[in-house]
């Protein structure tokens, strides 16, 4: 899997720095982890931020990437999450949508809700915060490479797919107070190469399913089927965080815009209409809106859980192969 030109420019990139790994329990973060070892390089930290709404199979594959990672020797993954206020009423990312009655800053466009949930409380456990709820003292690697003169290196799990080369392109090398690397686009790994390399190295079964949380707005429609069959119950709340949205103060639905209420247009129309308004967590569309138009809810809206079979069924038809979990994104009933 890693051509001696490979090895050589991970190493040359690496080698001697203060590396600290974003583990992001995917496909691409767990090739990452192969990567290194297959390099001969060790991170001397490795953080997942928790923003409370991971699916239960991320969790179980973190579970057995602690083993792995103790087998190896290596440090295990520290579980990093946003620290609140005791006045706060919420403590994780679905908390806050319901609270302010808003979707995830991702169905407007933008990037905040990842910041705030996933990238601060990585950077915080490192760097340390000197007063309010997240405050903690800086990590070791932050002191000794301060001593040293040393920027600490973020490794990120970005391959070398289109998106993915944006979004590396987008964030740079040096943004605040660490370094970003792109191992697997120095490797010059693919999507494909990372399954394969999880794969051979590790385990059919240590291909994970793509981490995110259980209402993302990047959810493509198989997921929704995904989401449905296996974990109805989590289907059942990200139609709830919407609702609450759409039909809640910040709702920018009336009947001069749109001819009817979003509760209304959900419950009866075939289509909304064109506009660069976002509808729902599918930013284009309506995640209540597609579950009634594909028989996935009842007229309560909540998940028709005897269907739970075909909607695996369904969603195993239209998977595309380059999605995360490719061959066991869809199975049988848990």
């Amino acid at each position: 899997m890693l051509t001696d030109a490979q090895r050589s420019a991970v190493r040359s990139a690496l080698l001697g720095r203060p590396l600290a790994l974003c583990f992001g329990a995917g496909v691409d973060s767990t090739a990452m982890l192969v990567l290194l070892r297959l390099a001969g390089l060790r991170p001397s930290v490795i953080t997942f931020a928790d923003t409370g709404g991971e699916k239960p199979p991320t969790w179980a594959h973190l579970a057995r990437i602690q083993a792995l990672l103790r087998e190896w020797g290596w440090p295990t993954v520290d579980v990093c999450r946003k620290a609140t206020l005791s006045t706060t009423p919420y403590d994780d990312l679905e908390g806050n949508c319901l609270a302010n009655e808003t979707l995830p800053s991702l169905a407007f466009g933008l990037k905040s809700c990842s910041i705030k949930w996933k990238q601060q409380p990585q950077d915080q456990f490192l760097i340390g915060v000197s007063r309010g709820p997240a405050r903690r003292s800086a990590h070791p690697l932050w002191r000794h490479a301060q001593a040293r003169g040393q920027r600490i290196v973020k490794l990120i799990g970005y391959d070398c797919g289109k998106a993915d080369r944006r979004r590396a392109a987008a964030a740079g090398r040096a943004l605040g107070p660490c370094e970003y690397c792109y191992p697997l686009q120095l490797a010059g790994w693919s999507r494909a190469d990372c399954v394969r390399a999880i794969e051979d190295h590790l385990g059919a079964d240590m291909v994970p399913i793509k981490s995110a949380c259980f209402f993302c707005p990047a959810s493509r429609p198989w997921e929704l089927f995904w989401l449905a069959g296996h974990h109805p119950e989590l289907m059942d709340r990200a139609l709830h965080v919407e609702r609450r949205a759409l039909t809640g103060r910040h709702s920018r639905f009336d009947d001069v815009d749109f001819g009817d209420d979003w509760e209304a247009m959900v419950r009866d129309a075939p289509s909304f209409p064109s506009t660069k308004t976002t509808v729902g967590l599918g930013r284009s569309f309506a995640w209540n809106h597609w579950a009634r138009l594909n028989g996935v809810v009842d007229e309560n809206f909540t998940v028709r859980r005897t269907r739970r079979a075909r909607f695996i069924a369904i969603a195993a038809e239209q998977l595309q192969v380059d999605n995360a979990l490719d061959r066991r994104a869809c199975g049988a009933l848990p």
